[in-house]
């Protein structure tokens, strides 16, 4: 398949009323909203600085309660200049109180964030999408790409087809199938590069700077990575405007855990939640944990690992482009980091499921499986409240647990042979 024309003119810049710009994370310097993504002094990464007092002075739980339920109730905190024009109806994914999960566990009070059922392709990625490709738009871009484990590549598949955007899309070739039809069906052109994710990402940062392209992740990612943050001020209102104590976050690149932290931090500084300590966790698989290796090891020297071997293929980017800021929230918050085995991903997939109905992906089997190892060594309390953050559906990620959840039992339409199959009690246990 053919990509269409690009755009010839450079995109033009845009600004919003509570957005002042882009700033340096680590030296300052600000620059004016423009698709790009390294500070030219220091080469850190740039993000969005907003006008705080402008966002006080418009906005209160009262405004937000009446907007639609999706993730632009938050728009004072997003970084569009207008309205959306891509992904209108994403977010607001339910928050469930996991009753039975936590009676399980020995919990008080456990909430699943559930972003396995967000629009349009069943993960968190839809956020970051939507902000990216409608940024994409008022920045005049032509053609939306991406570098991706999976999930990010269904969602800019799909939302690029909604935007009238041709879509190309750039994976490792050893990504799970469900992920790869999810992304063909909605006419992207696939590429798959024989390499890890990191190589992947390299090839498409030369690709940025040669061609006039949206790559969400790479010269649109400090907008595109701002779109997290709405998974967790939708935590914070479905709680009753009140941040949990603990929020325990898979981590692949590390964006999102940083973009939790800092959605609580502007709720609190707004006022819109009260000022309580809390603390956030990271989860990786044992496979792929250069950042939980550094929490472990107590150093923000993250080591990459050069050839990720999980089967949670959605987390498994050895080179973390904000794993030093994730670092930095797990020790600043209190919080910490752990991992776990593919057996132990496989085994909290499995538990969600029976005791929840939640079929989450191998990166929500992670994050349970973090959850009852830090328990289990008595990181976290029982009695406290605690935000699991599920990120993808386990439609995606079925290879798994193939082989690994039974089978069916096979009889013939007679009522004998049911019978003879549940027992006279009839007990289907």
């Amino acid at each position: 398949m053919a990509v269409s024309t690009l755009n010839s003119d450079p995109p033009e810049a845009g600004g919003s009323s509570t957005v002042k710009g882009l700033k340096c994370r680590e030296c300052g310097e600000r620059y004016e909203l423009a698709p790009e993504h390294v500070c030219g002094f220091c080469f850190g990464p740039l993000e969005i600085e907003y006008d705080y007092e402008v966002i006080g002075k418009t906005t209160s739980r009262e405004l937000i309660e009446s907007r639609a339920p999706n993730m632009w109730r938050y728009k004072e905190f997003l970084p569009l200049s207008g309205e959306a024009t891509v992904g209108k109806q994403v977010g607001f994914t339910p928050l469930v109180r996991a009753e039975n999960l936590g009676r399980e566990l020995g919990l008080k009070e456990l909430y699943i964030k559930n972003d396995a059922v967000n629009y349009p392709t069943l993960s968190f990625k839809d956020r970051v999408v939507a902000v990216a490709l409608s940024k994409a738009r008022e920045f005049g871009f032509k053609v939306a790409a991406c570098a991706s484990t999976g999930n990010l590549a269904n969602s800019v598949a799909a939302n690029a087809a909604e935007a009238g955007m041709p879509a190309v899309v750039f994976i490792p070739a050893d990504l799970e199938q469900g992920k790869i039809l999810g992304s063909l069906i909605y006419g992207a052109r696939i590429v798959a590069i024989h390499g890890t994710y990191d190589e992947v990402n390299r090839l498409c940062s030369e690709i940025a700077n040669k061609y006039p392209w949206a790559i969400v992740n790479v010269n649109i990612r400090p907008f595109y990575a701002e779109g997290s943050k709405a998974m967790a001020f939708e935590t914070a209102e479905q709680l009753g405007w009140r941040v949990p104590k603990h929020t325990i976050v898979p981590m692949a690149g590390g964006s999102l855990i940083t973009k939790y932290h800092k959605a609580y931090c502007e709720f609190q500084k707004l006022g819109l939640v009260d000022q309580t300590d809390f603390k956030v966790w990271g989860a990786q698989a044992t496979g792929c944990n250069p950042i939980t290796n550094a929490v472990k090891n107590d150093t923000d020297l993250i080591r990459p690992v050069k050839t990720p071997n999980t089967i949670a293929k959605s987390l498994a980017i050895g080179n973390p482009a904000d794993g030093y800021y994730a670092f930095k929230v797990m020790k600043d918050t209190g919080g910490g980091g752990e991992d776990v085995t593919d057996e132990e991903i496989v085994d909290s997939m499995k538990l969600l499921a029976r005791t929840e109905g939640i079929f989450t992906e191998t990166a929500g089997g992670v994050t349970v499986g973090v959850l009852r190892k830090l328990l289990a060594q008595g990181r976290i309390p029982t009695d406290e409240s605690i935000v699991l953050a599920i990120t993808g559906n386990g439609l995606k990620t079925q290879e798994a647990i193939v082989g690994k959840v039974g089978e069916p039992e096979h009889i013939n339409a007679k009522i004998e042979e049911f019978e003879a199959l549940v027992g006279e009690s009839g007990n289907p246990i």
